[in-house]
């Protein structure tokens, strides 16, 4: 058990924490909770003796952790991912702290499995993703098998695999009895895996409870109630039913109502005796994000503000309407819509090619290499193309002795006659001087009779 009391730190002029007291119980995962800036760092350091208290006190099974005989055996932390040499393999690293704290070898192999790097364990951890360095820390927090575990952003950096794999790992570590403290920012994860919380803001102790008990204290549960769009007149009369039981309604932008202060049965009963149809009645619990944001709106140090782009902004050509505001942007809750499609394409494709036919190439035509136009410059769309003409073959090679179809080389091609449009395939760009084959040019058997 973690017990801290009257816990004060100062730098200086500035205070981190002050007079916190709070207990972390065995066999439950508690949450440490509080805004950047708010002392959570601090207090673990603390808590490892890392940091000295101004005054306070903080033990770890009753004895301070300086005091604590062998201590890695009894106290496992993660606080920073990259406090690795990086010149180190995985191994060599959890192997190094193992035999500074008399831990057999044959331990770092088995963590080692535990966290997923055993494929790597030879590699030197300066290479490693942040996601890797998150695993190594916390292998070496397993490392003495210890009974108290602390860990700083246990997630930050895992993928969805490794974010569910630390949920469940640190359900099982409290599932056996151990003391488990994990401080995040991630509401979700909390809100999936920790038992209680413990919520600081500004170096104070805010919250100290459950999470079930930390949401029904820090928000309002309502009842959403939805009558049929065709007949308005039903929603007035449910509305002032459930006003005149006691009930508060308040009318939502798509047409709902929110309704606090009367039990979903009792809400069915008085629709049902007022003759009002319902096409939803369903309940709302807040998350608990939203109870975290009510509790420490007043603690954070950190706001963003609106850009204003002062000076930057362009004035609207004639005739250009101003855009039209988003409905709710700015107000709590609100997320941005992902960005539309570029021409009804997904992923944002480039748009037709300039005939309005396949897309031009060095957009991966088909027919073309990336980036290069038949008998043009890289990137080039191909001027003859038709639309929804399928891709031509390249141009044969010309027998020995008689005079190529096409212009010569650098300068620009001009327009094509009709019959050659239909038939020809794309030359490439040459001289204007050339633009139909010579008379000892054998006929195109795909030709007209009029065109050769």
């Amino acid at each position: 058990m973690i017990e801290a009391v009257g816990l004060t730190k100062r730098y200086g002029d500035k205070t981190a924490v002050y007079n916190l007291s709070f207990r972390v119980r065995p066999g439950a995962v508690t949450g440490f909770l509080g805004p950047n800036g708010s002392g959570k760092s601090t207090t673990m350091r603390m808590i490892l003796g890392l940091d000295n208290p101004t005054s306070g006190a903080v033990t770890i099974g009753g004895y301070p952790y300086r005091k604590l005989p062998n201590a890695p055996r009894q106290v496992g932390a993660l606080l920073d991912a990259k406090a690795v040499h990086g010149g180190r393999s995985a191994r060599n690293h959890l192997l190094s702290l193992a035999q500074l704290s008399g831990i057999p070898a044959r331990r770092v192999d088995e963590v080692l499995g535990v966290v997923g790097l055993q494929d790597v364990a030879r590699k030197r951890s300066k290479g490693f993703s942040l996601g890797m360095g998150q695993r190594l820390g916390i292998a070496a927090a397993l490392l003495g098998d210890p009974q108290v575990l602390l860990f700083d952003e246990p997630v930050n950096g895992l993928d969805p695999e490794g974010i569910l794999w630390v949920r469940n790992l640190m359900k099982a570590l409290a599932a056996e009895g151990r003391t488990v403290f994990v401080s995040s920012h991630l509401m979700s994860e909390m809100a999936l895996t920790a038992d209680h919380l413990i919520v600081i803001g500004r170096g104070q102790l805010l919250a100290d409870m459950s999470v079930t008990d930390f949401i029904s204290a820090n928000s309002a549960d309502f009842a959403r109630v939805r009558t049929p769009d065709t007949e308005p007149q039903l929603r007035e009369k449910l509305s002032s039913a459930l006003t005149e039981a006691g009930g508060h309604v308040l009318p939502e932008q798509d047409g709902a109502l929110r309704v606090t202060g009367l039990p979903l049965p009792r809400i069915s009963d008085l629709a049902h005796e007022s003759g009002v149809r319902l096409w939803e009645l369903s309940p709302h619990q807040a998350s608990l994000e939203e109870a975290y944001m009510r509790m420490t709106q007043g603690a954070v140090d950190y706001r963003s503000t609106i850009d204003q782009k002062a000076g930057l902004q362009q004035p609207l050509p004639p005739g250009v309407q101003p855009p039209v505001p988003v409905p709710g942007q700015g107000q709590p809750g609100w997320y941005a819509p992902p960005p539309p499609q570029q021409g009804g394409q997904p992923f944002g494709m480039p748009p037709a090619g300039p005939y309005g036919g396949a897309p031009a190439a060095g957009y991966g035509a088909p027919g073309t290499a990336a980036g290069t136009a038949p008998g043009g410059p890289a990137g080039a769309a191909n001027p003859y193309a038709q639309p929804g003409a399928p891709a031509q073959a390249p141009a044969p090679v010309q027998p020995a002795g008689q005079a190529p179809q096409a212009p010569a080389a650098g300068q620009a091609p001009q327009s094509p006659p009709p019959a050659l449009v239909k038939a020809a395939p794309p030359a490439p760009a040459t001289s204007p001087a050339a633009d139909a084959a010579p008379a000892s040019a054998p006929a195109d058997p795909t030709q007209p009779e009029d065109a050769r």
